[in-house]
């Protein structure tokens, strides 16, 4: 090529620079720039093939510029790292995605996990046509040399950016939208402007609404039955004029021209380690980095750039599944855009009859050819036209297609077919308003046929008007007539053995688990044992993979209970993604849930509760004494680090629950849960009256507290605890809460140092100050919390509520009452059956006995029954036993430490005193010494 290929073009546009800037400035040395840039990529040995990503007119150039050149090599702009996963896309469904994925971090941010890239790759685009040409010819070598995965997120540290993409174009996050998550995007081919003006500048003049919109009418159409030589230098002033106008980002800027240095840097190494000709090699990428301008550009470009090692981390690959929709939010550009893309693909191909390259044997595709017939023969690629074409094409008027009536009125007649299914009373008239409006939007906006935008426009104009009565509105009905958002599918083959494992596990239930969409599996243990199996397998799915995937309709798994009959909604091959990244983090099911259950005990968040849940979840879904234990013993290790009580409430739950598992299910109690008791019986005496005055703590976590201590009393003095810590905790706290108070009162009673009588004229005295009164109901808060450490108070409890309702004045009681309802409500499991079934224990059944009926509290005490003649008639209460036994009284007083002498005044033994302030212990003694 001379020196004055360009020279023409470079006349006219310093002419037009001179014209509209009045003489020489910036904007002359833009535009001679751009055509230099342009002559630079022309003139380099090694072929520059500029693509946009998901562009038609690119995936037909590529098809025919492949089958013309026959390359022996073909180098391509994807991340390295993902090269040998490209042979498993033949046994997928596009559109897919190409994942590196890492859930541990070493060398990066620890909030950036996981990290996850992904490259989408859909059929109608050039990357795709590279890769099936290279994968199915012999003799033809495919190298990625865009930077690695990991020097993504090395490269990001730098610039602050958290994706590569995303826009004002972007469609919302909706289920098909996240399929590829919050994973940070490689988009081969990223062609879009950087300098906001300039996108708005498009956009107003060529008047469409979106650049999307923009590209598919003003390059997508143009370039569709465009030669190779004017695709190439079209697409490269493209990239140039997008590069030259960019804002002036210096951390994108330099990762921009990292990446071209990375490219070049490797190419150049392949070559000369194979001793390939430039000539037999194809160098794919985006025409934003074709045009670039670094000293590594070029074979004989400098070799200065010296590329970083990778970090620690270790990256798993696989192929997840991806959709039109999915790529649309992920790289911000309109809704349908990348659906409207593939009709345009479907149709061209079909219109210039060219034959695109599939992989063989994918799925969709048709049977391969015989192999005399699989590889064409290769002829010497014409040599590439030396002249200038950018002239030509720039100076030439747009073309205007004539309008296809036939195509437009079938639009028209399926749209309103779809409105009215859709529930939009739609009718003939509709279809031909959107006929004639989309003809007339098209000559508003000067071009003879309208575009599916414009028809998307017409059609919401005339259909919906100002309502949606259904779920999709009129834009989502055009998106899916025209195209639909297509969802790939990863075979069977390509996915990591986890996910496999789980296919084979779940084969008993008979069911199309890769098929998207809810499916019911009913599971019936009790006639079909081997079903349990899949059972386990479930309920670990639902633990693991997000919500939906795996939903239980019927049966639950608690500790100690064992399913009969279970009933399951799977979404297995919807959630394909959540089960294939479960893939990157282990080998099985149970190894991902051991690492998740650990992960979280020895997490910076564990908490004791938290960890108990990973106990109970350890011995539900994995049986695992030995995972049990360990965690456990970490339980241990959290309690008594923790110095809050928000978590009270949920460790006393748990651990009641395993308890009484531990209690039913194994001869002896684990060591771990032992210490666990004797540890927090001590943590929560310590903590006890800190947190009756303070004010973080509330009534909820102090009452649980109490739970905790005097349920697991027993267990905690047989282990060696003192109960004088509990009793001194109790004497320690003074709260000045009334809710506080109440639940300290009920503490007291239940450890003897507060009788019934003494804390019902506590409620009285209560009730009868006129200035306590308006606080009366936090004080029955208090006591409704205090069935949680007492329960046996559920009878005081009824009565003080009663007398709250007979006494309280409205203004009083009204405002109480959610306040008791929310009481009642966040402890109704344990609670609200209490008191129901104490009141209806108290409460007369029928309503014609409550006129007549007197509360206990308020009825006489019952007269002594008159004893038969002839009977001894006791003195005092508990006299008759020391009178008949004095040397036993004597001997417990003794070992009680009880000196106090005789209630009478004669010489008597010292055990007297001690039944006086023991009446029921007296009697029920009394009796036993009576029967025998």
């Amino acid at each position: 090529m001379t020196e004055t290929t360009f020279a023409a073009l470079r006349g006219q546009l310093q002419e037009a620079a001179s014209a509209f800037a009045g003489g020489p400035d910036a904007l002359e040395g833009v535009l001679l720039g751009i055509v230099d840039d342009v002559d630079r990529a022309v003139r380099e040995p090694l072929e520059i093939f500029p693509v946009c990503h998901h562009s038609p007119a690119s995936a037909l150039a590529m098809a025919r510029r492949l089958r013309e050149k026959q390359p022996k090599v073909v180098y391509l702009e994807l991340c390295e790292d993902m090269a040998p996963l490209l042979t498993e896309l033949r046994n997928c469904r596009l559109p897919v995605a190409v994942q590196a994925f890492a859930t541990e971090t070493d060398g990066f941010p620890a909030e950036w996990a996981p990290l996850s890239v992904v490259a989408p790759i859909t059929e109608a685009s050039a990357e795709y046509q590279a890769i099936a040409y290279a994968l199915d010819t012999p003799g033809v070598e495919l190298v990625l040399v865009d930077r690695s995965s990991d020097h993504v997120f090395q490269w990001q540290e730098h610039t602050g950016d958290t994706a590569d993409a995303g826009g004002p174009d972007a469609p919302p996050a909706e289920e098909e939208a996240a399929l590829h998550g919050d994973a940070v995007g490689v988009e081969i081919g990223d062609l879009r402007p950087r300098f906001a003006e300039l996108e708005q500048h498009l956009l107003r003049h060529g008047r469409v609404r979106h650049w999307s919109e923009w590209w598919h009418q003003y390059v997508e159409l143009p370039l569709g039955d465009a030669d190779h030589d004017t695709y190439r230098q079209v697409m490269l002033l493209i990239g140039s004029l997008f590069r030259r106008l960019a804002p002036g980002d210096q951390g994108r800027v330099r990762v921009d021209e990292d990446r071209e240095r990375y490219m070049w840097t490797r190419m150049r190494a392949h070559l000369a380690a194979t001793g390939t000709d430039p000539a037999d090699a194809l160098y794919v990428c985006g025409a934003f980095h074709a045009a670039s301008r670094v000293e590594e550009f070029g074979v004989h470009g400098a070799d200065t750039f010296e590329i970083g090692p990778r970090s620690a981390t270790k990256w798993q690959h696989g192929l997840i599944p991806s959709s039109h929709a999915a790529i649309e939010a992920q790289f911000g550009l309109a809704a349908g855009s990348v659906s409207i893309a593939a009709t345009e693909w479907a149709k061209n191909v079909k219109r210039t009859r060219t034959k695109p390259y599939r992989l063989a044997g994918q799925a969709g595709t048709k049977a391969p050819r015989k192999a005399a017939e699989a590889v064409p023969a290769v002829t010497p690629a014409p040599p590439l036209d030396a002249s200038d074409k950018l002239t030509g094409f720039l100076r030439r008027p747009p073309v205007l297609d004539r309008l296809d009536e036939a195509e437009l009125l079938g639009w028209s007649v399926e749209i309103v077919r779809a409105a009215r299914r859709n529930g939009y009373l739609a009718s003939t008239a509709d279809a031909i308003a959107v006929f004639e409006t989309s003809i007339l939007l098209a000559g508003m906006r000067e071009r003879a046929k309208p575009t599916p935008y414009d028809f998307q426009d017409a059609a919401v104009t005339c259909i919906e008007k100002d309502t949606v009565p259904g779920r999709r509105d009129v834009r989502r009905l055009v998106e899916i007539m025209l195209g639909g958002d297509r969802v790939g599918q990863v075979g069977y083959d390509a996915l990591p053995p986890l996910a496999r494992d789980v296919h084979d596990r779940l084969a008993p239930l008979n069911l199309k688990l890769q098929q998207r969409g809810v499916q019911r599996a009913l599971l019936d243990m009790a006639s079909r044992p081997e079903l349990a199996r899949c059972s386990d397998v479930l309920w670990m799915l639902r633990y693991l993979m997000p919500h939906g995937a795996a939903r239980p309709i019927m049966g639950e798994r608690r500790l100690g209970e064992q399913p009969i009959q279970e009933s399951w909604d799977l979404a297995l091959g919807t959630h394909q993604r959540a089960l294939i990244e479960l893939g990157y983090e282990g080998v099985s099911i149970e190894q991902v849930l051991e690492q998740r259950l650990r992960r979280v005990a020895y997490g910076p968040q564990a908490t004791a509760a938290r960890v108990l849940e990973a106990v109970e979840d350890a011995t539900l879904y994995l049986d695992s004494r030995r995972l049990a234990d360990e965690l456990g013993q970490r339980a241990l290790e959290v309690l008594a680090t923790e110095r809050s009580v928000d978590g009270a409430p949920e460790v006393l739950r748990r651990v009641r629950g395993l308890l009484a598992y531990y209690r039913t299910s194994e001869p002896a109690l684990p060591p771990w849960i032992e210490s666990f008791v004797k540890t927090g019986y001590a943590h929560y005496c310590t903590l006890l009256p800190t947190a009756f005055t303070d004010d973080d703590a509330g009534v909820g976590q102090v009452a649980a507290m109490l739970g905790f201590l005097f349920s697991m009393e027993s267990l905690a003095l047989s282990l060696g605890c003192d109960r004088n810590q509990l009793e001194l905790a109790v004497a320690q706290s003074h709260p000045e809460d009334p809710a506080k108070t109440a639940l300290l009162w009920a503490a007291e009673t239940q450890l003897g140092r507060l009788s019934r009588a003494e804390l019902r004229a506590r409620c009285a005295e209560l009730l009868g100050n006129p200035l306590v009164v308006p606080a009366y109901p936090r004080y029955l808060s208090g006591f409704l919390h205090a069935l949680e450490p007492v329960p046996h108070l559920a009878d005081f409890v009824v009565e003080a509520v009663s007398q709250a309702f007979a006494q309280l004045p409205d203004p009083v009681l009204l405002p109480w009452l959610p306040t008791l309802i929310t009481t009642l409500r966040g402890g109704g499991t344990d609670l609200a059956p209490l008191l129901i079934r104490e009141a209806g224990r108290i409460f007369p059944g029928r309503l014609a006995e409550l006129d007549s009926w007197t509360p206990p509290w308020r009825a006489a005490p019952a007269p002594a029954a008159p004893r038969p003649s002839g009977e001894r008639v006791p003195g005092p209460r508990g006299l008759p036993l020391p009178a008949a036994h004095p040397a036993t009284c004597d001997a417990v007083a003794d070992l009680l430490g009880c000196t106090d002498p005789w209630l009478t005044a004669a010489p008597a033994p010292a055990g007297v005193a001690l039944l006086a302030r023991h009446p029921q212990t007296a009697e029920a003694l009394e009796a036993l010494l009576a029967a025998g």
